[in-house]
């Protein structure tokens, strides 16, 4: 399958969303990646496989990343840039459809939250959610889970048994049933062959868009 590489322009920079695109998409899957790496995470690689059970799948380098910068810029600024890349995917000439799944892998699973409801998405796929930054508590993360659960809008978190940025019980302790967590080995970056994170994945997208 070809990857194509689409350059998008965002208020805070050159964006780069790199599309794996197969013919009668089940939907597509859009992901970024954390404040101090990039789409060759170990996860985000490995859920390439998604393309074989008929999701597009897009990889989306933040400008921050795409500049040479090695942490990423403040929060408000990610969720700048996220806003017309997603639109530059799903509209105009070649826009990827429906259903519209986003997230990403820690800091890019936060944008991907904060932002779900204005960008239309039909689920949310978070990545090594970060509940609390570097094993401080953060009281303002769980909201960013919270809206999308109060927007009626799908979610699952897959976490590292043991993320010292939250494990899966400490999303039990805050959130209760309303919020499906799938445990996997490993800790915040998971491991060098995350296959317990692709089925994580597979059976979530396998529950929440069943095939016809």
């Amino acid at each position: 399958m070809a990857l194509r590489i689409k350059e998008i322009e965002t208020p805070t920079g050159l964006a780069r969303a790199h599309i794996e695109r197969v013919p009668n998409a089940r939907g597509t899957v859009v992901v970024s990646h954390g404040a101090g790496g990039g789409i060759e995470a170990s996860d985000l690689a490995a859920l390439r496989v998604l393309t074989a059970d008929g999701w597009n799948y897009v990889r989306v380098e933040q400008p921050w990343r795409v500049a040479g910068r090695k942490v990423a810029t403040p929060p408000k600024t990610l969720d700048a840039a996220w806003l017309p890349i997603i639109a530059a995917l799903t509209t105009g000439r070649g826009k990827l459809g429906h259903p519209l799944i986003v997230g990403g892998r820690s800091a890019g699973a936060r944008v991907a939250c904060r932002t779900a409801v204005e960008v239309g998405a039909d689920a949310v796929l978070a990545l090594s959610f970060p509940l609390s930054g570097a094993g401080k508590s953060d009281k303002a993360r769980a909201p960013e889970l919270r809206v999308v659960l109060e927007a009626g809008i799908p979610i699952a978190v897959v976490q590292g048994s043991s993320d010292p940025m939250g494990r899966p019980q400490e999303f039990a302790d805050e959130f209760g049933d309303a919020l499906p967590v799938y445990p996997c080995k490993g800790a915040h970056s998971f491991g060098a062959q995350p296959d317990d994170v692709v089925a994580a994945v597979r059976d979530w997208l396998g529950r929440a868009f069943p095939t016809k």
